[in-house]
């Protein structure tokens, strides 16, 4: 398989999960039965719903968030221990990220707890531990898709790499889906028939396992039916494999079902796989998502027709614990993908993938077939925006003098941009005050004498829109525009863009297009995040993602208080060398702390007080608090101080009111989000925080 095809295949799979997802999330609540969603929708052949933006769903989370075990470990093979840190780092605890539905309800909030409280991976998710209705529950699944992808074409140990990750929350049957699922995901990218694709899948199972059997009756019903409809097949599974004879709120044997059938009947047609999936109900968006994944991996990206793609317009929205990892753009991860692809198979990554991977950076060249990464357009009216020429093409016709739009790219999101709030993503920014921004552009003029065109970006909290210079745009050619992200008083920012007004006469009008070959924004930023003004949403105060702890907005201050760890984590989960500056009041307790270099719930580093009459330099790695520092220092309640922790490569200094109280040495975290904490119970006042990287 050659690199594009690899690259083209990946795209597919990954955005097919999410397709997938997007489709059956409307229908998944248990009122709609099969026979509901075909009174209500009929033959699906498209999205049920439209949404704003499309809200966070624990389907998507799950593959992208404990893959990180991979970045968190160098690379390592994963292990059940290696993925259940991932569980413990990314997810803010009781909300977001998967489904917290009780201590031996939810499996997978009953395995974070057995982790959380010191039972190890895969005891964890065990059948002695849990029970067999618990661990044997869909999740096994529906979070492994990631794994079969950066397997491709290497059916055993994509199964090997997800029964790991699945027996840190599941056992038994659910490790089985986990393998089948991954072993066909991971073979769709070297096979085109469908059914020697579900051959290898059930060759990697145990063949007097229930999964397999399920397997095998739906292929034995297609077999004998292939020319009938899909329902037959589906009320088979009713009688003989139905949620009655499983227990548990969402069993994995009845959907296993469902996804052999969707993909037996779908027959390699991406479509009609993810829509049969769907109109067959119970858990509809894990199902499609499964299958999405299998079937996109298999035609590649161009499987996935327009009214499909150009939803999602290449934009993934999560909800772990970092705000910045919650904007995920799809064709950026595809490229990390790939490059998991070769490494995972200690070969180099190519020079070409490498070039695209680098974390942090906003770098859109729309080399990818109808990437879009995420640009929209104000008013499709007056723009018309797709993928063309191998760049985002930003086409007007008949716009007059004084007419106006703007693309431009979202940098950080507001409740207000979504349909509802499932899962509760929180977000920070993409792009900060003095970052650089570099966009290349090819200018064409099909009629009419000239445009204004005029970086700008939109402040997230006020709405306030800043306009750069503008340039007039009258003689075809290739221009770059280049600025510097400005200052937004405390406020972030949540677009950057080109505004564009027409300039000729109305008796002319103008007509041509802008070809934009590339977006780069990057550099050192540096900002202050004014508290005061921060409104609370998705279970948060922007643009922070709280951890515990109880967190206001009162008197130009956040008042936070906790019983016994309380944290608040924002910026650029990238961030390297940093400078940042708290400012706290601390009102009872002996920890009151500001953060750099934080990579989650437990890995980074904290400064400021600890103890009476203490300051110090902690750090927090996979659950244990270390201190790497400490000197007396005579801090006082209800006094306003002002905390500062530099990380300069394996150099950590605290500064207190700007003096130099003690230094550190480590170099386990090299990147990380800055903020607030208090590793204690306690009450403080917190004020401003500033960023600045160095």
């Amino acid at each position: 398989m050659n690199g594009q095809l690899l690259l083209e295949k990946l795209y597919g799979g990954f955005l097919g999960m999410n397709v997938g997802i997007r489709l059956g999330a409307p229908v998944e609540p248990s009122i709609w039965t099969v026979e509901r969603i075909a009174r209500t929708y009929g033959d699906i052949r498209g999205y049920v719903k439209e949404y704003k933006h499309f809200a966070a769903d624990d389907d998507a989370n799950g593959p992208v968030f404990f893959l990180r075990a991979l970045d968190d470990n160098a690379g390592q093979e994963p292990t059940p221990q290696r993925v259940a840190e991932a569980y413990l780092n990314y997810a803010r605890e009781g909300i977001g990220m998967f489904w917290w539905g009780g201590y031996g309800v939810s499996t997978e909030h009953t395995a974070y707890l057995n982790l959380l409280s010191g039972i190890p991976a895969p005891k964890s998710g065990s059948i002695r531990q849990n029970g067999k209705t618990v661990a044997e529950q869909i999740g096994g699944q529906i979070f492994i898709d990631t794994w079969g992808l950066v397997a491709a074409g290497d059916a055993p140990r994509a199964a090997r790499y997800a029964r790991a990750a699945a027996s840190v929350s599941h056992d038994g049957e659910a490790l089985h889906g986990a393998a089948f699922i991954a072993g066909c995901i991971a073979h769709a990218f070297v096979e085109s028939d469908m059914e020697k694709i579900l051959d290898v899948g059930l060759a990697l199972l145990p063949e007097d396992s229930l999964y397999a059997c399920v397997v095998r009756a739906v292929r034995a019903f297609h077999a004998a039916h292939p020319e009938d409809d899909w329902h037959a097949c589906r009320q088979m599974l009713e009688e003989e494999w139905g949620y009655d004879r499983y227990p548990g709120v969402c069993h994995i044997i009845p959907n296993a079902g469902v996804c052999a059938l969707a993909l037996s009947y779908g027959a390699g047609d991406f479509c009609r796989t993810i829509e049969i999936a769907t109109m067959c109900g119970w858990d509809t968006d894990c199902n499609a998502g499964n299958v999405g994944t299998i079937v996109g991996a298999l035609g590649g990206i161009g499987a996935i027709p327009a009214h499909y793609r150009a939803p999602i317009n290449d934009e993934l929205v999560l909800s772990g614990v970092s705000g910045y990892l919650n904007i995920l753009d799809v064709p950026t991860y595809v490229w990390s993908l790939a490059a998991w692809v070769y490494r995972l198979r200690g070969e180099p990554v190519p020079e070409a993938v490498a070039a695209h991977v680098h974390p942090g950076v906003i770098d859109f060249d729309f080399a990818l077939p109808g990437s879009t990464h995420g640009l929209c357009v104000s008013d499709p009216c007056l723009l018309r925006r797709q993928h063309k020429d191998g760049a985002l093409e930003i086409m007007w016709n008949r716009m007059n003098r004084g007419q106006q739009a703007t693309v431009f790219l979202k940098t950080f999101y507001r409740r207000a941009d979504f349909s509802d709030e499932r899962y509760k993503p929180v977000f920070s920014p993409i792009a900060y005050p003095g970052q650089q921004v570099h966009l290349e552009t090819t200018f064409e003029k099909w009629y009419g004498e000239s445009v204004c065109v005029t970086p700008y970006i939109r402040r997230g909290i006020s709405g306030q829109t800043q306009l750069m210079e503008t340039r007039i745009l009258r003689e075809e050619g290739d221009y770059s525009f280049d600025f510097t992200l400005p200052e937004v008083e405390g406020d972030v920012i949540a677009e950057v863009g080109l505004h564009l007004e027409g300039n000729s006469p109305r008796i002319v009008y103008d007509a041509g297009r802008l070809l934009i070959r590339r977006l780069t924004i990057s550099g050192k930023a540096r900002y202050t995040l004014r508290v005061g003004m921060m409104p609370e949403e998705f279970m948060t105060i922007l643009p922070f993602s709280q951890n515990h702890g109880s967190w206001h907005v009162e008197d130009n201050h956040i008042q936070v208080l906790t019983l016994h760890h309380a944290e608040a984590m924002t910026g650029n989960y990238f961030t390297r060398d940093v400078r940042v500056t708290g400012r706290i009041c601390p009102r009872n307790g002996t920890s009151h702390l500001v953060s750099a270099r934080v990579q989650g719930t437990r890995r980074g580093y904290y400064a400021g007080f600890d103890g009476e009459g203490k300051a110090a330099i902690l750090k927090h790695a996979g659950g244990e608090v270390i201190r790497l520092a400490r000197a007396d220092f005579p801090w006082k309640l209800d006094q306003p101080w002002e905390i500062t922790l530099e990380a300069r490569g394996s150099c950590l200094t605290l500064m207190i009111n700007g003096r130099q109280v003690v230094q550190a040495e480590d170099d386990d975290y090299a990147w990380g989000m800055a903020g607030y904490a208090l590793y204690d119970s306690g009450r403080a006042e917190l004020g401003d925080l500033t960023v600045e990287e160095i």
